[in-house]
């Protein structure tokens, strides 16, 4: 068994939220397609928005309170991302959302360990507006109207 296939197998157990967006049909070529309103996707939006709001609400002093929580629910999203971008793959969808999530799942700890390391207050506000702008663009590549491919 190829490890995709071992990979998306315990991806699907672990949320029902993705063995839905799983049955989904296969992409038409051609034909763009929106997921937004798929459970997973909506999902991924509702959790991206929230974490937006309170990312904006950190201060730059110090490490923000409740940052543990927050970490724990912004890996949470990339894992999300992560299996968007593996059942958009996995339809054969050829379009950059499917990229744009994989590419949001990998920055995500990045830009976390990035608050987490700023030792003054100018690097953590960069860190912290950088990670909000990752996850305002969470919710906008997944809600935008699908585009045909050029």
């Amino acid at each position: 068994m190829s490890c995709g296939i071992a990979l998306a197998a315990a991806l699907l157990l672990a949320d029902p939220n993705v063995a839905l967006a799983a049955a989904e049909p296969a992409a038409v070529a051609g034909a763009p397609v929106s997921v937004a309103s798929e459970p997973l996707f909506a999902d991924i939006v509702a959790r991206a928005s929230a974490l937006k709001a309170l990312s904006q609400n950190f201060s730059s002093d110090a490490t923000p309170a409740g940052w543990t929580d927050f970490r724990a629910q912004a890996t949470e999203l990339a894992r999300l991302d992560m299996q968007g971008h593996l059942i958009l793959a996995e339809r054969g969808t050829d379009g950059d959302l499917k990229c744009i999530l994989r590419g949001i799942a990998e920055d995500i700890p990045v830009k976390l360990d990035a608050v987490e390391q700023a030792t003054t207050p100018e690097a953590r506000a960069l860190a912290l507006s950088e990670l909000s702008y990752l996850l305002n663009d969470n919710v906008e590549v997944i809600t935008a109207p699908p585009q045909p491919e050029a």
